[in-house]
């Protein structure tokens, strides 16, 4: 069977940036998704169409068709009291290279990289760019298995991920509001 619209495809793969190999994906726990459902990017979906199950592939995405360039106006400077619990800044926490949770003026939720602590500036430089902006994308893989999606998958989402819920207080918590389904 073919890679097609609609259809359950699992994929291994190894992605390579910069000729750094930072994820692998074995085959014993593939990426399985349906394809056209916009949960992946469009230009890895068009370059596994038609594959079929055994089909080796092997592309490059340009940052544009990846996670964008680079956005300066991404990288921000904080007040460095926002960070504050108990009227204390955990230097453990909040230091180079970690990354927070964080959310914007609308509530939308998203993660930022510390780039630099300006501890006399009472400023923290984050960075909210995904971590794979500015990078070509290098994938190379295998179509493990390809089946039709079910109505209930097509409907609902592979794993249930376009099932509309009210939105409980127990359920806000756990995801923070985050989702898609709490606004």
């Amino acid at each position: 069977m073919k890679v097609a619209e609609n259809k359950v495809v699992s994929l291994s793969y190894t992605l390579f940036v910069n000729g750094k190999e930072i994820e692998k994906v074995e085959a014993t726990e593939p990426l399985t998704f349906i394809l056209g459902s916009g949960m992946l990017l469009p230009k890895f979906e068009a370059n596994v169409l038609d594959k079929n199950v055994g089909d080796a592939f092997d592309f490059e995405l340009e940052a544009a068709d990846a996670y964008g360039e680079m956005n300066p106006q991404m990288v921000v400077d904080l007040p460095l009291n926002i960070f504050e619990m108990d009227g204390k800044v955990d230097y453990e926490v909040i230091k180079v290279g970690n990354i927070l949770p964080m959310q914007d003026r609308e509530g939308h939720r998203m993660n930022g990289i510390i780039k630099e602590v300006k501890a006399l500036e009472q400023k923290v430089t984050m960075d909210f760019n995904h971590p794979l902006a500015g990078e070509k994308l290098h994938f190379m893989g295998k179509v493990e298995a390809v089946r039709d999606a079910t109505e209930k998958e097509l409907q609902d989402g592979l794993f249930g991920e376009k099932i509309p819920h009210e939105c409980s207080d127990e359920h806000c918590s756990s995801c923070g509001g985050g989702c898609s389904h709490c606004h």
